[in-house]
This record gives structure tokens, sequence and C-alpha cells, in this order.
């Protein structure tokens, strides 16, 4: 199977392995490193895609920048009550 995303063939073969006995994983080639022998197949599924890697990346850029704002709007916008409400929430 050819993919641009690593772990769905992984995937699929894994699901239709429940139900038939062939074809069986023998091996994988993705992102420069192989994967030998049946017992990979999970590492293979457990790989994330670009796209996956990319949103985590934003996530963790915009939780401090969200922490900030729920700041300022539940500390009555001054500067004592941002960090009360920071001081709360480490705590």
């Amino acid at each position: 199977m050819f993919s641009n995303t690593g772990n769905v063939p992984a995937k699929l073969i894994k699901e239709f392995a429940k139900k038939n006995k062939k074809p069986v994983f023998k091996a994988a080639f993705v992102e420069e490193c192989a994967y030998i022998g049946e017992n990979q197949l999970d590492a293979l599924i457990d790989i994330k895609s670009k796209e996956e890697l990319i949103g985590g990346i934003i996530t963790l850029l915009q939780s401090p920048m969200k922490n900030v704002v729920s700041a300022l709007q539940s500390g009555g916008q001054t500067i004592s009550g941002v960090l009360k409400t920071l001081e709360q929430r480490n705590a």
C-alpha cells in the first residue's frame, strides 16, 4: 500500500486482520524508518500524521494565550485581579 499518511495503511491492515488471516503485515518503510514484522504494527499505528503534529503544536502555543485572556476577563481588568487569578490557577 502507498499513502501520504504513514499510519493509515497500518490501521487498515490491523482492522482487516481481525477478520481475516491473510494478508499478513511483513514490513513498512515510513519517513526513513523501517518497520519489520507484525509486532511493529502497533508502533506504526501510533505514528502521528503531519496534520496531527501541527494541530498539537498549535494547541500548545495557544494554551498560554488562553490563560492570559481568561485571567484578564475574570480578574475585572485590573492588574491585581489578573495576578490573583493567575496565582490561584497555578496553585
